[in-house]
């Protein structure tokens, strides 16, 4: 049975809620959701496991802060033997438009805190990461606010299904692996 370790960023406290940074919380939300399973605290993150379809999905919730994520998911990566082309990491993205979702299997930080945390911990940028299109609708100098910011009311319904798709994305990637799931949802434009 193969085991996968798959963290979703974002800050812990109710201030966060609802905010484009917390996107990777609200993903694998939606996913343990889905699967009817549940949270608990456990040492360095929320925790839930989904078994489902000869795998096993260890879904963390890093209770460290976005920018010191690298020590939750080393401590679970090296705690579940899980190795780490088995690893999804779920971040926001303001290099991708609303509309899109990006995977891949590696690559660098791209400027994100949770990754270089994740990077630095890991000794490696050769992991696979889900980057969330966030947009990037702030003034210059602005950046930290809107990443901060909650979503607007408009940009809700969008938000939703993909988040829904990125669920769908991260099932596909477990069942039928990296090339087939790039190659179906590198390219979607998500729209209403």
């Amino acid at each position: 049975m193969s085991v996968f370790l798959i963290a979703g960023l974002g800050n812990i406290g109710p201030e966060y809620d609802g905010t484009r940074h917390n996107i990777g919380f609200d993903v694998v939300d939606a996913l343990v959701q889905k699967h009817n399973t549940h949270f608990v605290n456990r040492r360095l993150a929320a925790v839930a496991e989904i078994k489902w379809r000869n795998a096993t999905l260890i879904c963390i919730k890093p209770s460290t802060y976005v920018n010191l994520s690298g020590k939750a998911v080393k401590y679970w990566m090296d705690k579940k033997k899980i190795s780490i082309g088995n690893i999804l990491v779920i971040v926001d993205e303001i290099a991708l438009p609303l509309n899109k979702l990006r995977l891949r299997p590696g690559g660098s930080d791209g400027g994100h805190n949770g990754l270089a945390s994740i990077q630095e911990a890991l000794n490696t940028g050769e992991y696979p990461r889900l980057r969330f299109g966030v947009g990037n609708e702030f003034p210059r100098g602005r950046q930290v606010d809107y990443v901060l910011g909650k979503w607007q009311e408009s940009e809700l319904p969008l938000v939703k299904l993909k988040i829904g798709k990125s669920v769908e994305l991260i099932e596909n990637l477990v069942t039928r692996g990296m090339e087939w799931t790039m190659n179906q949802y590198n390219k979607l434009e998500i729209t209403l």
